[in-house]
């Protein structure tokens, strides 16, 4: 493996348990961080889709997921070296309880298992609400579980400011490691939430304003100096250049040489790339956006439009595109758009290439219940309904192993994937078989041919680039049989 090190000043933060208000002060910290002028590189640990919109905002550029389920730490690190490249700061954002991992068991894909793979300064938040001499011994618990924790920080939420004082030397002295501040209770700068998580950045009243008031705050109750002295003290970044060639690769393996030219050569003509249609509105916004990134520099061009807004696909499109979202809440808009249903249906009826996962699925249904118990009409494509279960109906990683072949590919290898989902199909398909890490259970999954990949499991596409590869292939040979009435 070739290396090489690079200063990368970061931090991640985390906590011991959920609702501990990591997103929150992730959030007020990049404010505060942002209005000291400072380049910012935000991460968030582990599948999440939400939490990177929110700290997009507040960056004014794309967060980006960390994931050490879905890559190496090998591919990890370069990412994180990748998209942190020429920012002042990368501050990353953990997941759950700090050594939460894989099957509820294990550190693996936990806040730590990231820390480590990076090796990150890691701050720990700790929600001290009823607690005051017993913060010594849980910050100790947690610094003692194991010894290379990284945790070289602590913050206290919902403190009071007469406390702290105290609270900072008694855990200083009996817990070695260093207070850098607190927050107070702050409750106009709640974050609600719903069934999927927190509530979209769009739909809180006044965010920017908020998040404004939360970065005031912050800037007289952190010690930001402290904290940016602790990213400052990170290690060099050890970042793997042999993978950048092993990406330029995976580019030209699309098709034969020929095809290889003309499908990934959108930096020298725009005549030349595939156009792949991505639905993006309130009903479906779950991206990575590094899936999107590896989309482009495979040679698509994504060209955006709304199953609830637009009467029309985009012109001349050669694949599909139906990413997650929450589509149950948009039940009504998405059925009176009765025109762009039938033409999403029409395409792929005709051998439009398309992949969906879990709202984008469901949407792809015949009928599709929404959060009140109504069914709506969808696009038809899929037979029978989607519908509400009472309780997550599968949740957490998977790996998908293939049954028969799909995107023209008999051997597409392990597939790490995750599901999140409070709906279920009564077609989920068969083309797969998911299995659950440190667990006995599975079960079979995604309906698959040589042009489609439809099912409730959400991809990150360098976890296995063998899939959007797949993908562009057959849109690329979509393409190429609609013949001159699809050139540009």
């Amino acid at each position: 493996m070739i290396e090489s090190k690079e200063k990368l000043p970061r931090i991640l933060l985390a906590a011991g348990a959920s609702g501990s208000g990591k997103t929150l002060i992730t959030c007020g910290l990049l404010q505060a961080l942002k209005n000291r002028g400072l380049k910012i590189a935000s991460f968030k640990c582990g599948p999440d889709y939400i939490d990177p919109m929110f700290h997009s905002r507040v960056i004014g550029a794309k967060s980006r997921n960390l994931d050490t389920f879905f890559t190496s730490g090998k591919r990890t690190r370069y990412l994180l070296g990748k998209d942190a490249a020429d920012c002042d700061i990368a501050v990353m954002e953990g997941v759950m309880g700090f050594y939460d991992g894989v099957g509820g068991t294990t550190v693996r894909a936990s806040a730590y298992d990231l820390a480590k793979e990076t090796d990150t300064p890691v701050i720990f938040i700790v929600n001290s609400k009823g607690m005051s001499v017993s913060l010594a011994a849980y910050i100790k618990g947690f610094l003692e579980y194991k010894k290379d924790s990284r945790i070289r920080g602590v913050i206290f939420n919902q403190m009071s400011p007469m406390l702290y004082p105290r609270m900072k030397r008694l855990v200083e002295e009996e817990a070695g490691v260093r207070v850098l501040g607190y927050v107070p209770k702050v409750e106009d700068c709640v974050i609600e939430s719903r069934h999927l998580g927190l509530v979209l950045p769009d739909e809180i009243p006044e965010l920017q304003n908020r998040l404004r008031v939360l970065a005031g705050i912050l800037e007289e109750t952190l010690d930001l100096e402290g904290i940016l002295t602790l990213a400052q003290e990170a290690e060099e970044l050890e970042i793997p250049t042999d993978l950048a060639d092993e990406e330029e690769a995976f580019r030209y393996q699309v098709g034969s040489e020929d095809e290889a030219c003309e499908v990934l050569s959108s930096r020298t003509s725009e005549k030349r790339t595939v156009r792949i249609g991505v639905a993006s509105d309130e009903a479906f916004c779950f991206f990575y956006e590094d899936n999107f990134r590896l989309l482009r520099e495979m040679g698509a061009e994504l060209v955006f439009f709304s199953p609830i807004h637009d009467s029309t696909l985009p012109e001349k499109l050669d694949g599909l595109l139906l990413c997650g979202g929450y589509p149950e809440l948009n039940g009504k808009a998405l059925e009176d758009n009765e025109r762009l249903r039938k033409e999403i249906a029409f395409a792929i009826s005709q051998g439009m290439p398309c992949m969906a996962e879990c709202g984008g699925f469901m949407y792809l249904h015949e009928e599709m219940e929404d959060m009140d118990g109504r069914f709506y009409r969808m696009a038809g494509v899929i037979p029978g309904r989607a519908f509400r279960t009472p309780k997550l109906t599968r949740f957490g990683y998977i790996t998908l192993e293939q049954k028969e072949p799909v995107l023209g590919d008999n051997e597409l290898g392990p597939v790490p994937a995750h599901e999140f989902h409070y709906f279920d199909s009564e077609s989920c398909g068969e083309s797969f078989h998911a299995f659950k890490p440190q667990s006995s259970r599975g079960w079979d999954c995604i309906h698959g041919s040589d042009r489609l990949l439809l099912g409730f499991p959400h991809l990150y596409y360098y976890a296995n680039p063998r899939i959007p590869r797949a993908f562009l292939r057959k849109c690329l040979e979509y393409r190429r049989e609609q013949g001159a009435g699809n050139d540009i």
